[in-house]
């Protein structure tokens, strides 16, 4: 390589001529000059455009910095809000963007040039934005290659343990032969792909200007066609290959294709273009086959840290980032100074070869030319525990299974074997301060001796002869036992969420009897799902109910509870939030159901029957249960000092008030935040009710009719009308909650309670104040918590929503009072109205009548379809029961229309007008309106339902967008409402 650097104008320049010009960066920057280059364009990329344009004109040095083209990418990929076309430059396309007009571009002039600047950092990068590649390979590398391997010898050999090349697995596919950047472009030239580059936000081109911009484009990190959705773009695509018989036992695929994670990608890339150092989302294992061009591969073993490579992991949630070079850069500046024995193992892939990848292998890829490739992960009985232990709460076990022992340099041996599987951690708790655990980056393995092994050695500070070994039962050491996994924060790196992992594990028990010996020992890892049934034992055992048979092991459902399925029970175990939620959780389903047995509502007879309830505590090691009605406090809770609420001796201390009381201190507060979060205590309370026989709605959606549907309909608008008219009851002087705070409100007043209220909005009912003071605390921290959030929720939706929602919330129950009435008082909510709440019975019209119904709460005629002869129908299912009150609170009854039009109908507007139908109470009655405030947007449902949608705890948004994607381009919130709330503008009620 020349020796020389880089001036303004991207050339050479000897080092000779250069030392006689006066070096003008002192000058030019002034006190910033002790920033080195790289930081100063670091700093430049967090600008806006418009700010870069005006700081180019203040120095020689800064201009030169600010018309950097990779700063021009990255300020363009950050702003993109059309659709992108490449303009030859990025300062132009960003131009573009910006709508800017065309002869601004016209009539710019050339570009400056000034001596005197030298950068060796800006002279690396103009060299990896030209270098050529076309010499860049080797011959064999040192990854086996196979040709005809049989299934037998692949898990033999290979699977789960090590690399591999196979040819010939492609040779039948069509896309062999069609799958070239040209006979794409002829058959896709409009259709847009997801494409890969270094910004947080989802951008799509279309093929033509893809393929455009790879033939032009001279970047040193490429954008990079990295398509999860291609078989939705382009659906004919899938048809031109079929998963080798090597990987085709995947346990994912019980899942639909929309509840699966992101698992099979198209690859376009031009030369330069990769993927940087990683290792696979959940430790999946992976298949790539190449069908034109080559790609270059690197790779090591797990828990060996590529030099130049860095670790996170977050200690609350052990969220994973990784901060990498480039796949170009590293092979450039990193890789020459191995010396042999760190080298990675090695391969260059060529067309119709496919390499697998086992779980954790870090791996990067370059692509020496233009590539076309398909690769998928897969989760088979090889790797099935690792997804599982990846998926646990914790980070100590994710930080050891990416960087191996360097995740332990600051933890001590005797940690790990206290937290080992098996032992009970009682009601200790290791305290976490919000911080990022950060991994030392692993430099030249020369002090280090780590084998290439899976099974290698490497001595770790302070961590004497501890071995390293890539096997399930080491790394199950490190996970934190002492953490509720049902509680506990779930990683954003995560491949799925909770719910959906607990609906994966739940599907592969039912539907794959075989592997159930392997599902539970996942479940172990990722659920605690062993003490969760130790726990469950021991209630039925007092309670002198059937024990758990084996297949019964398994908790059901995808709540955030643990819940079994035993004989004629359903045993639920409350742990969501920690204890003192729970308590509140137990305490209010046990009111509301002391309510409706003392009114006797008809209510009753679509909800389980509770048979016990009570506190499983562990003492000294062994468990005792205490039963508990709800009412008063149980002395092992007023003596544990745990509470942070003190309350008086009521008959529901831990009833709806208190807990309105739980949810005011915890308001607005993050996750991590609330004290509580996967914090294992030695106390759990539980509920036992009646066992349903049917099925959740949630199994049934797809093979539901319509009548059946409208049916569902119909049930829940009756249902949801006897809740919300049931009074909530009133606090008394001798029921109250013990303020703790100055301004939480002692509410006063019940539903019911008062026909008349002189009270104007300046003095509201206590109910109100309350609730409203909850829905301001949320309002606080709304703009975090939606870009926490992100995506399908648009960036630019998030901006305007200071503009959207009043920054007081009371301004909303404005048009609630008049002179002489509150409209609406609060009512009982049940806020979680859900797909997996709902019970469907099954009814079979050729045989079913009333008096064949052994349970007279299911021979309801309304909800029983009769045979119909004519259609020939057989079969169809009837809403039975509505599950899990324990979420109850009191507010306004919109708040139960919002879970159940995205979650249950989907965004069916016949199903919610059907609803609405049978509902017949009024959401708001605009007749008592003040006449200032009736044409208010304030007094509009939708805009009311579009609040509470933003201000929910739950990532409600995310269903939205989900559901209309569309709106993932809308320009403002006002269109989101009218779409997607419009039609309850339309709806009256009635008084």
């Amino acid at each position: 390589m020349h020796s020389g650097v880089c001036n303004s104008n991207g050339q050479l320049q000897s080092e000779t001529s250069a030392a006689f010009i006066k070096d003008r960066r002192a000058d030019a920057l002034g006190d910033l000059r002790v920033l080195p280059d790289e930081i100063l364009c670091n700093i430049l990329t967090t600008l806006a455009p418009r700010d870069v344009a005006r700081l180019s004109c203040v120095s020689s040095v800064m201009y030169i910095l600010c018309n950097e083209e990779p700063l021009w990418m990255s300020l363009c990929l950050s702003i993109v809000n059309r659709q992108l076309e490449y303009k030859g430059t990025w300062k132009k396309t960003t131009l573009h963007q910006l709508d800017l007009p065309q002869a601004y571009n016209e009539a710019s002039r050339r570009p400056l040039q000034f001596d005197g600047f030298n950068s060796l950092f800006l002279y690396r990068r103009l060299y990896r934005c030209y270098t050529s590649l076309n010499g860049f390979s080797f011959d064999d590398g040192n990854v086996e290659r196979r040709e005809n391997l049989s299934l037998e010898e692949f898990r033999k050999e290979y699977d789960g343990q090590k690399p591999v090349l196979i040819n010939g697995l492609a040779d039948n596919w069509p896309a062999r032969k069609s799958w070239t950047s040209e006979q794409l472009l002829l058959k896709y030239p409009d259709t847009k792909f997801r494409i890969s580059q270094r910004s947080s936000k989802k951008i799509n081109m279309k093929f033509k200007d893809y393929s455009s911009y790879m033939q032009i484009q001279h970047d040193e990190d490429p954008l990079y066609i990295f398509d999860d959705k291609f078989g939705e773009a382009a659906p004919d695509l899938l048809k031109d290959y079929s998963v080798p018989y090597l990987f085709q036992e995947d346990y994912f695929d019980v899942l639909d294709t929309d509840q699966r994670p992101p698992f099979r990608w198209l690859i376009i890339g031009p030369e330069r273009s990769g993927a940087s150092w990683h290792v696979d989302p959940g430790l999946t294992s992976a298949w790539n086959t190449l069908l034109c061009g080559r790609k270059r591969w690197a790779l090591y073993p797990p828990g060996r840290v590529p030099l130049g490579v860095t670790v996170h992991v977050n200690e609350d949630d052990g969220d994973v980032n990784i901060e990498t070079p480039t796949s170009l850069q590293w092979w450039l500046d990193f890789y020459p100074l191995l010396p042999d024995k760190d080298k990675p193992i090695e391969c260059t892939q060529l067309p119709g070869e496919t390499i697998y990848v086992p779980s954790g292998w870090w791996h990067c890829v370059l692509n020496l030319e233009t590539t076309v490739a398909v690769t998928q992960n897969f989760v088979n009985s090889k790797n099935f525990e690792f997804v599982c232990l990846d998926m646990a709460p914790g980070y100590h076990h994710k930080g050891i299974c990416r960087a191996g022992l360097l995740a332990l340099d600051d933890v001590g041996f005797e940690d790990v074997e206290k937290n080992a599987p098996g032992i009970e951690s009682g009601s200790s708790y290791l305290e976490l301060t919000r911080k990022e655990k950060r991994v030392k980056v692993c430099q030249s393995q020369e002090d280090r001796n780590c084998g290439n092994g899976t099974n290698g050695m490497c001595q770790g500070d302070g961590l004497g002869d501890l071995e390293y070994s890539y096997d399930i039962n080491f790394l199950s050491m490190f996970l934190n036992n002492e953490r509720d996994h049902y509680t506990s924060l779930w990683s954003p790196s995560n491949c799925i969420g909770q719910r959906e992992m607990r609906d994966w594990l739940w599907k592969l028990w039912v539907g794959r009897p075989g592997l159930r010996d392997l599902v539970w020992k996942g479940a172990c890892l990722a659920l605690n799902s062993g003490k969760w049934y130790e726990r469950v034992r021991e209630i039925c055992a007092f309670h002198e109910f059937p024990l758990p048979l084996h297949d019964e092991k398994l908790p059901v459902g995808t709540g955030s509870n643990p819940v079994y399925l035993i004989d004629d029970y359903a045993i639920k175990i409350f742990a969501e939030g920690g204890l003192e939620a729970s308590l509140y959780g137990l305490g209010t389903e046990l009111e509301f159901l002391n309510v409706l047995h003392n009114l006797n509502s008809s209510l009753k007879n679509y909800i389980p029957s509770v048979l016990a309830s009570g506190i499983l505590v562990l003492i000294n090691g062994s468990f005792k249960v205490l039963p508990w009605d709800g009412r008063g406090i149980p002395e092992v809770i007023s003596s544990s000092n745990l509470l942070s609420i003190k309350h008086k001796e009521v008959d529901y201390p831990f009833g709806v008030w208190g807990k309105k009381q739980f949810e005011y201190q915890t308001a607005g507060k993050p996750l991590h935040e609330s004290g509580n979060c996967g914090k294992s205590y030695s106390m759990w309370p539980y509920i036992v009710t009646k066992r349903c026989r049917g099925k959740i709605f949630a199994e049934l959606r797809d093979i539901l009719s319509l009548e059946d549907a409208l049916n569902l309909a119909s049930f829940l608008g009756e249902q949801l009308h006897n809740l919300h008219l049931l009074p909530v009851p009133c606090s008394s002087p001798n029921n109250r909650i013990q303020m703790v705070e100055e301004d939480c409100i002692q509410p006063s007043l019940g539903n019911r309670c008062s026909e008349n209220i002189g009270d104007k909005i300046d003095h509201p009912p206590a109910e109100w104040k309350l609730f409203i003071s909850i829905l301001n605390k949320q309002r606080k921290n709304i703009l975090s918590r939606l870009a926490e959030w992100g995506d399908p929720i648009p960036s630019k939706l998030i901006e305007k929503v200071d503009d959207y929602i009043p920054h007081d919330l009371t301004v909303l129950f404005d048009i609630f009072q008049n002179e002489t009435e509150v409209s609406r008082s609060c009512t009982w909510i049940h806020t979680d109205v859900m797909d997996d709440n709902i019970y469907m019975a099954s009814c079979c019209p050729a045989s079913l009548s009333e008096e064949s119904i052994s349970d007279p709460c299911q021979a309801d005629s309304r909800y029983v379809k009769r045979s119909n002869s004519s259609t020939g129908q057989k079969h169809s299912w009837y809403p039975s029961h509505i599950l899990d009150f324990s979420n109850l609170s009191i507010g306004e009854p919109i708040l139960d229309i919002i879970p159940l039009f995205l979650d249950v109908f989907r965004g069916d507007s016949h199903l919610l007008k059907q609803f609405l139908e049978s509902y017949r109470l009024p959401l708001l009655r605009k007749e008592s309106l003040k006449e200032s405030v009736e044409n208010s947007r304030f007094s509009q449902l939708s805009y009311r339902a579009m609040c509470y949608c933003i201000l929910h705890n739950e990532n409600v948004l995310g269903a939205i967008f989900s559901l209309w994607t569309e709106l993932r381009t809308a320009t403002s919130w006002e269109e989101v409402e009218e779409k997607v709330w419009g039609d309850l503008n339309n709806y009256t009620g009635y008084c």
